[in-house]
């Protein structure tokens, strides 16, 4: 796995990166098709997008979702399938079964963990969960695992003893009003900048630089943007972003700014 190649010292400002795109759970192909293309569009720096077909892999494949994960593995793109670890609650047993029809049926090149706890007292249940999902994907084809990949999905800074356990973490997840006066802890700065991803709703349109500018001085590597607010009608409840559950997310659609967001990850660089 690619997270145990150790952490590189210095502050965000001395790392050189390409920010990219991490799509975090679009809404159904069946009603999302333009989204799910776009993804594979040539100029769209995407580092991987998460496909969630009903809160996990759901009782039977999916024939959209199958059409759509496809594409993108044939586009040598990598697509993670969202597991819900409910903060801990789920049994690691039942979170390996998910994992395994994720690549059964969709053949994902890793996993996105919702809802994964943040915590000191945690970290040893999900070093655990982590190391059963690297054997799992350690067993599986490489042209399904595609280097196995594993995602957590905190939305906080977690304890450092997470950045040991997978390859990234979501250390922000929230709106814009929260984003534009955040601040990294020290600790993050001992770590590259693809270990961080940074998801942000409610960004107002003029200030797409300015959001860019946060994620490159706190060191993010990954990063989506969208001026959409949550609590929309008009995508299917249950059908959202990794790790939430029953409720429309303001990341089932394209940002209003799309083309403008991803002309701006090409030219992106941490210095």
């Amino acid at each position: 796995m690619s997270h145990l190649t150790p952490g590189l010292q210095g502050p965000p400002a001395a790392r050189t990166a390409r920010l990219g795109l991490g799509a975090p759970g679009y809404a159904h192909p069946l009603v999302a098709p333009v989204e799910w293309a776009e993804l594979t569009r040539p100029s769209t720096p995407l580092h991987w997008a998460v496909l969630n077909v009903a809160n996990g892999p759901g009782d039977r494949p999916d024939p959209h979702c199958l059409d759509a994960a496809g594409r993108l593995t044939n586009a040598r793109l990598r697509v993670l399938g969202h597991l819900d670890l409910a903060y801990g609650g789920r049994p690691v047993a039942e979170i390996v079964a998910d994992a395994r029809h994720f690549l059964g049926w969709y053949r994902v090149g890793g996993f996105y963990l919702g809802r994964c706890p943040a915590g000191r007292a945690e970290l040893p249940w999900v070093r655990r969960t982590t190391a059963a999902l690297e054997a799992l994907l350690d067993g599986a084809p490489d042209s399904a695992r595609d280097g196995g990949y594993i995602v957590l999905g905190h939305g906080i800074h977690p304890h450092p003893g997470y950045l040991d356990a997978a390859d990234q973490s979501v250390t922000f997840s929230g709106p814009w009003t929260d984003y534009r006066w955040s601040q990294a802890p020290a600790w993050t700065a001992e770590y590259p900048s693809e270990r961080f991803v940074h998801l942000v709703h409610g960004v107002p349109r003029g200030h797409l630089d300015e959001a860019l500018r946060v994620a490159r001085w706190q060191g993010a590597g990954t990063v989506f943007f969208t001026d959409a607010l949550p609590g929309r009608t008009d995508v299917p409840v249950g059908i959202g972003l990794p790790g939430r559950t029953g409720e429309n997310t303001p990341f089932e659609t394209l940002p209003g700014f799309w083309d403008e967001f991803v002309s701006r990850l090409g030219l992106c660089v941490l210095e």
